[in-house]
Order: structure tokens, then sequence, then C-alpha cells
């Protein structure tokens, strides 16, 4: 992808008192993020040299547990505002929650084409594994949960599940052969590794699920570390937002 390095004018203005930056920041982030965030993380340091950006991926309610028990991240870039909202409500995170974006999930596979028979492909026989991550701490495993149940799919299928612990696993699942068919993100199906898979996608309507809202915050672990803001400040521009948009993130 082809990305236009821009001056950004970054306002440091908000309702927290931060020290010197300190040239550091450690992130935690949804898998589902893995190439739109390195992404953006690169024109960040670019923009901002001998910054240093490390990022930790992972499901979102793994991610927030640790956080609840005092993991020293900065900043937590969760597939489901409602983590980020409830750090912010426990006082945990200092920022007030920004949603970044709303995420999608696909139905991918190499050894059929999605597109032809849509969710009822996952009745086809030669359909024997469905890899979806784990419902119960990643938001795409659950909005594939929703879908399957909304297209009355979930007790026909259900014996085919295979589980990720989070959607990169997930995508890693179907891209070598342990599964036929997965739903995952849509993020990850644009994303140059799973391109070269020369797999086929097929984009499950949103009506099928509850919206998956996206959202991230500054953690109090930064409260003294005003890269923390910078880098707020810099996902609002329009660098990072073409970057996202890119991978498949709507605003609506």
């Amino acid at each position: 992808m082809k990305r236009r390095l821009l001056i950004i004018l970054l306002t440091v203005a908000g309702t927290f008192s931060y020290g010197q930056e300190s040239g550091k920041l450690l992130i935690a982030a949804a898998s589902d993020l893995k190439f739109a965030l390195d992404s953006v993380v690169d024109v960040f340091k670019k923009n901002h040299p001998g910054s240093r950006v490390d990022v930790t991926y992972g499901s979102s309610g793994k991610l927030y547990e640790q956080i609840s028990h005092t993991a020293p991240f900065d900043l937590f870039f969760s597939a489901d505002i409602e983590y980020p909202r409830n750090l912010k409500k426990s006082g945990i995170a200092i920022s007030e929650v920004e949603m970044y974006g709303i995420g999608h999930v696909v139905l991918w596979s190499k050894k059929l084409d999605p597109n032809a028979a849509g969710m009822n492909t996952l009745t086809d026989n030669r359909v024997a594994k469905i890899a979806i991550a784990n419902p119960q701490h990643a938001p795409y495993g659950r909005r594939a949960e929703e879908s399957l149940i909304h297209y009355k799919l979930y007790d026909k299928v259900k014996d085919k599940l295979v589980f990720g612990e989070n959607i990169s696993q997930t995508a890693q699942f179907v891209t070598t052969g342990a599964a036929d068919v997965g739903i995952i993100a849509l993020s990850l199906a644009l994303s140059p590794t799973m391109k070269k898979e020369n797999g086929k996608y097929y984009l499950i309507p949103a009506s099928a699920h509850k919206p998956l809202e996206q959202g991230f915050v500054i953690l109090k672990n930064a409260e003294k570390n005003s890269l923390a803001l910078t880098f707020k400040n810099f996902m609002s521009g329009k660098e990072a937002t073409e970057i996202l948009r890119y991978f498949g993130f709507t605003k609506k």
C-alpha cells in the first residue's frame, strides 16, 4: 500500500497532565489490528524519529484481563469497545474512549469459493472443520457465533467448529488447512499475508450480528508519558485513518 507522509499538526490538549515524552510506548491490541496497526506504527515512527512503539497482540478479552490486573501497557486497542469503556469506569483508563472503526467478519477459504453459496457454504459436505475465534474472550468469535445463530446454522455445524485463541490463530487454522473454512476478520482477509494464500472470502452482512465497534484508550500506566497522547492524536489524523480504511475498518 502506498502511504503518503503528511505533516500532521498534533494537538497536545486534553484533561491529563503528562510529563516529558519517554520515547517508548507499549500497546496492547486486538489481533485483528495486526497488519493495520503495524502499518500505522511504521508511519508514526517515521514522523517521530527516535520513538519506540512495541505492540502485543491477542484476544481483546484476555488483554482486558491482563490490564485489569496491572499489566504495564500504555494504550489498549480493543475489538470490543465495551472493554475500554469498562477500564474507563474503573479508573484504569485515563483518556476518553475513542472509536477507531467498525470491524467486519467474513467467510474465508482456500478450498471453496464462499461467494457461490454464502453462509450455506458451511453445510457443504466438503467442509469438515470450521474455524472461529473463541467466543468466550474474542469479540470476533462472538460475532461469528451470532451469525451462525442468525442464519439458523449453529446446530447444523456446531460439531465442525474448531476454536482459535484469537482471530489471528483462527486465520492461521484456515490458511494452513487445519480448517476448511474460517469466519475471520475482514482486516486479516485484506492483509498481504492472506492475499498470498489465494483464498476467497464472502463478507457476512452486518445485519447478521451485533456491530463490532472498536475503540482504544490511554491507560494509567502512561499518565506521565506524553508520547501516549501524541500517538492518540495521530490515530485521528489522515494517515492513520487511510490505513485503517484500507484494511476494512469503517466508521459506520
